[in-house]
């Protein structure tokens, strides 16, 4: 499984730089975030590196959005009615501006527009076909990716991602862009049933013969392993580790103003405040916080020096940001095994050593807040089991083809 990088504010030197250090990649471009100059600059500087790659993410998730930026792309309709729009010049318009966008950009995919899905029904299967067949007709040589957004309440609902599964076996494209917006907009989910839903559906679509990449990520997503997802893509901030459909109308990054440094311990698959290393050093368990050095990540090494972590000033945000996205990048690459089983196995032998090492971290007092895994432990394992008994056997016969 890959990982890409989910485009978002402050990412431009991040990408080139580990793109440029993990020898090739993909970033999936946010139109929120860039203006059409600066997404022509960036792309050619990212195809610039060796084996760099680009997408365009449209983020037509809410038609009717008025954030600024957005919607002043050219590719952006003046007007949306529901009713209407899917049918006649206003799509082909949409289609045929974001297809000469994408050729500017010489995006590796053409990622078609796809409305956020609340509920999955039929105007929505509607609204999804009609932007499937218009883009064929525009034969742009590029891959097809179809969107598929999901609110929470979507994913949630057994009987509407079943009914999804079956409408895209119709579906005349290449891969799949899912992105799903997470229960209650928590950062790791707890909730079993959207987790293993999500999973479920990566998995019906793997099985159709399709790539699929799951947007908006963090680290939790790495059981999506388990289903042969082709990629997963994250970024720095948390509004490009989850999918919050209101970023796309509103401005407003309240997060991005904090500043917060966190370190990832991707042993723990859990994220600390410094100032809970400090407690680590004091109570001698910090050593078991230090990243595996397979892991390739030497941008956190300075907090495990001996010196107090909180008086490292070197370990910035910038180090923060990549040690996360460097670790996430070699945790991915290495989550998927040459078999079903052992990618299952290696999994819960991950969540399992996780738990064992957070039992031992809570006891002296080393608290991840939000982003410890704790609870979504149980979650995790309940969409693992609940994947095995839906597709194990088929998953196990198709492994090797996927």
């Amino acid at each position: 499984m890959n990982l890409k990088l989910q485009f978002g504010f402050g990412m431009m030197d991040h990408s080139r730089n580990l793109i440029d250090s993990w020898g090739g990649g993909n970033v999936i471009l946010s139109p929120r975030d860039l203006t059409c100059e600066q997404l022509e600059r960036f792309s050619s500087d990212i195809r610039g590196l060796r084996g760099g790659s680009v997408w365009l993410d449209p983020q037509f998730y809410v038609p009717r959005a008025d954030h600024e930026r957005l919607c002043s792309h050219d590719y952006w309709p003046s007007d949306f009615e529901t009713g209407i729009f899917w049918q006649g010049a206003n799509l082909q318009r949409l289609i045929q501006k974001l297809d000469e966008l994408n050729t500017k950009l010489k995006s590796a995919a053409f990622v078609l527009p796809g409305m956020l899905a609340k509920p999955i029904d039929e105007d929505w299967f509607v609204a999804q076909e009609a932007v499937i067949e218009e883009a064929r007709t525009i034969k742009s040589g590029r891959p097809l990716i179809c969107t598929i957004a999901l609110s929470d309440d979507a994913v949630k609902d057994v009987s509407q991602v079943g009914e999804l599964l079956e409408r895209a076996e119709t579906w005349k494209v290449d891969g799949f862009y899912v992105v799903a917006q997470h229960p209650s907009d928590a950062y790791l989910v707890s909730d079993p049933i959207w987790l293993a839903n999500l999973i479920d559906l990566c998995a019906g679509l793997r099985l159709l013969r399709k790539s699929v990449t799951l947007g908006y990520c963090n680290h939790q997503m790495l059981i999506a392993s388990v289903a042969k997802v082709s990629a997963i893509s994250s970024g720095t901030w948390m509004n490009v580790r989850t999918f919050p459909p209101d970023k796309f109308i509103v401005p407003v990054d309240d997060e991005i103003r904090q500043r917060t440094k966190w370190y990832y311990c991707p042993q723990a698959l859990s994220e600390y405040k410094i100032p809970f290393l400090d407690v680590a050093q004091r109570q001698g368990i910090l050593e078991s916080m230090k990243p595996d050095p397979a892991l390739g990540s030497q941008y956190a090494d300075i907090l495990f020096t001996g010196v107090q972590p909180t008086t490292v000033k070197a370990f910035s945000e910038q180090s923060a940001f990549r040690h996360y996205l460097h670790c996430l990048h070699s945790q991915s690459r290495g989550s998927s095994k040459s078999t079903f089983q052992e990618t299952v196995d290696s999994q819960r032998f991950s969540l399992d050593a996780a738990e064992k090492l957070l039992a031992t971290l809570r006891s002296k007092g080393v608290f991840g807040g939000m982003r410890d895994y704790s609870d979504a432990l149980d979650a995790s394992r309940s969409a693992i089991q609940v994947i095995i008994s839906l597709r194990g056997p088929v998953l196990s016969r198709a492994w090797s083809t996927l």
